[in-house]
């Protein structure tokens, strides 16, 4: 019998071999939001990875949504172009069934950050930095560039842009699109009561501060309707008086209800003030939550990197997909060691069949 992680799964009308996904991992190593050599070879690593499922990274829809100067976007001709030549080279070596999607994102009140090697705070006046954007005027912490508050038609024009990028995505060659509702990026910003203090109709009430989210599905959707839609989300935020659970799975019904046929369940990023716990699957009863409150597919992540824990974790009912991000960087044929511990075939490219019995002699090892 298949194990459960590698039993093949339909979303959206979009079926992948399965259930194993390579979560989105920014690279920092964009060129004004457009893919680099750098991409070429990430993602061209992640087709080979035996993942069913890739989304790149984090990708912004307007330039001054990015977090650093090195973050990719779909804002021009130049980044749909860029993105479409690594794409089409990571479709040439994958295999049979992987599907590829992009994560739309806009940092907001995150943005104008240093690159994570070069500190990862805020720009400094001599390093080009740009005005910030929020729910509301409200730093992410003390020292961080103060946002500017969005007013009704700059809303209006972000949704816009947002439909705008999922078009760019279509064009480019993805198989599917995830919202980054989540780790206090922009659509986040919306969703919490402690960044959106908002009195008009994108504040306030859950049903007003899900708004912006809500839109922003129901555009992506009128603009790509042949692309799945997934999203991510922070489920709790681990802030007194934040974001919890039981919004969060209001959230995700409305979400559902748009036709996003998924929810990566994650959590925090949004204040530094956050009490996060850590560990192997500290988030899997987050994905739990959600899975059974709105009754929609869900994605568990968070440090996952044991193949039997992820097996475990699809088998006992608790997510539906298994995202991992760190462990596929550290060892980028994660899929097929998963496959070899668990007794599955290795689904390997002609030219690396003959490393195989390497992966099995390995995880018989192990094991």
């Amino acid at each position: 019998m298949t194990a459960p992680l590698f039993q093949p799964i339909t979303l959206g009308g979009m079926t992948v071999p399965n259930r194993i996904a390579v979560a989105p991992m920014c690279q920092y190593s964009a060129d004004d939001g457009s893919a680099t050599d750098w991409h070429l070879h990430q993602w061209m690593s992640y087709a080979l990875s035996g993942a069913g499922t890739v989304t790149v990274e984090m990708t912004d829809v307007e330039r001054r949504g990015r977090i650093s100067h090195g973050c990719l976007g779909l804002y021009s001709d130049h980044n749909e172009a860029a993105a479409k030549r690594a794409l089409d080279a990571a479709r040439r070596v994958a295999q049979p069934g992987t599907k590829f999607g992009t994560q739309l994102a806009h940092a907001g009140r995150k943005a104008s950050c240093q690159r994570p090697w070069e500190g990862g705070g805020p720009l400094g006046p001599n390093q080009d930095p740009w005005q910030t954007v929020s729910a509301s005027a409200i730093p992410y912490d003390q020292g961080w560039h103060p946002p500017h508050a969005l007013e009704e038609e700059e809303i209006v024009r972000l949704i816009e842009r947002f439909a705008d990028a999922a078009l760019r995505a279509e064009r480019a060659g993805f198989d599917f699109i995830e919202l980054h509702a989540a780790h206090g990026y922009l659509i986040f910003q919306f969703l919490s009561p402690i960044s959106n203090r908002r009195t008009d109709r994108w504040g306030g009430s859950l049903e007003n501060r899900m708004r912006f989210a809500v839109e922003i599905s129901r555009a992506v959707r009128k603009a790509a309707p042949k692309l799945m839609l997934g999203a991510r989300l922070s489920v709790k935020e681990w802030v007194d008086g934040g974001f919890d659970v039981d919004e969060a799975i209001e959230v995700a019904k409305a979400l559902k209800a748009e036709g996003v046929a998924y929810i990566c369940c994650s959590s925090g990023g949004n204040s530094p003030h956050q009490k996060l716990p850590s560990g192997p699957g500290y988030q899997v009863h987050l994905a739990e939550a959600i899975r059974k409150g709105a009754d929609i597919p869900v994605r568990a992540v968070g440090l996952i990197d044991d193949p039997l824990e992820a097996n475990a974790i699809v088998a006992d009912g608790r997510a539906d997909m298994v995202a991992l991000a760190r462990a596929f960087l550290a060892d980028p044929r994660w899929g097929w060691r998963a496959a070899a511990m668990l007794g599955e075939p290795v689904h390997a490219a002609p030219q690396l069949v003959r490393a195989v019995t390497t992966m099995q002699h390995w995880m018989k090892k192990a094991g």
